[in-house]
């Protein structure tokens, strides 16, 4: 006896098409989330190391700058081919430059020659990641657009220059403002400092920061990453004012897709800073 299913009055069951299964995606807005929270914390510990090399012990910074380096670049390896790798092996620069600055033997050559020898090996280390990713020079802001703006944007960096030396007062990189006293470190400034820095945070941590993420995070993150490697001039005033002039950096950098201008202008500022104002005041 089957009380469940009557022969009798069985009709042809109706075969309802199975479902697919559908793979759950993550949440763009978790994953977003996700992956700005590991770049904070590799930016809150790169703030970390500068904290103890400025205040507390320079070669515990250079131990937490190299142990920052190993896990950038490790991440990096791990997250070959996905979104955040771009930022990951970018954001390796950033202690890198420390690490250079610290343990290089400098002792015995001229203060200007410094910025020579420390900056070579980060040119070095930039051309080799922007290789790495894939990027063109024109992607990157290495283009002559627009000149006449570009000539602009350099004048800014004159009134920066003397802000920072109400702030900073630093002592006077030549005994005189004569052609012969200033031609060399002012070049010097210009390439080591303006176009070196401008290529490594405007250029190459901007953009892939956008590709990472987007385009406000990217103008907040680069500008804080770029702000706490100024922490070692043991001036909180200068370190806000850094993330202010590398907001306003990065908003003409994003409007002119160019870093002429801006290395210019960020050479100038040092000159002036360096140079002009400790020989006048």
């Amino acid at each position: 006896m089957n009380e469940i299913v009557d022969p009798q009055h069985q009709q042809t069951p109706v075969l309802l098409p199975r479902r697919k299964r559908r793979n759950r995606k993550k949440s763009p807005k978790l994953q977003w989330d996700t992956n700005t929270g590991v770049y904070w914390l590799y930016g809150i510990g790169i703030t970390a190391a500068e904290i103890v090399v400025a205040y507390q012990n320079v070669k515990l910074g250079i131990f937490l700058h190299i142990l920052l380096l190993g896990a950038l670049l490790g991440h990096a390896a791990f997250a070959y081919k996905k979104e955040n790798h771009f930022l990951l092996l970018a954001l390796v620069l950033a202690p890198l430059t420390r690490i250079m600055s610290l343990s290089m033997p400098l002792n015995e050559i001229p203060p200007i020659l410094w910025y020579v020898v420390i900056s070579a090996p980060l040119f070095a280390s930039a051309i080799g990641i922007t290789r790495v990713l894939g990027f063109k020079p024109y992607e990157l802001g290495l283009n002559l657009n627009n000149l006449p703006m570009q000539f602009l944007i350099m004048c800014i960096g004159f009134p920066l220059g003397y802000i920072e030396y109400t702030i900073l007062q630093p002592e006077p990189m030549v005994t005189s403002l004569t052609f012969a006293q200033i031609w060399f470190p002012a070049l010097v400034l210009i390439i080591c400092t303006g176009l070196l820095e401008e290529f490594i945070f405007r250029a190459i941590m901007y953009e892939t920061a956008v590709k990472a993420v987007g385009d406000k995070f990217a103008l907040i993150f680069v500008s804080f990453i770029f702000a706490v490697l100024h922490i070692t001039h043991v001036s909180v005033l200068d370190v806000a004012f850094v993330f202010g002039v590398a907001v306003l950096f990065t908003v003409i950098y994003r409007k002119q897709k160019s870093i002429v201008g801006l290395t210019l202008a960020h050479g100038m500022t040092n000159i002036t800073l360096y140079i002009v104002c400790p020989s006048i005041f």
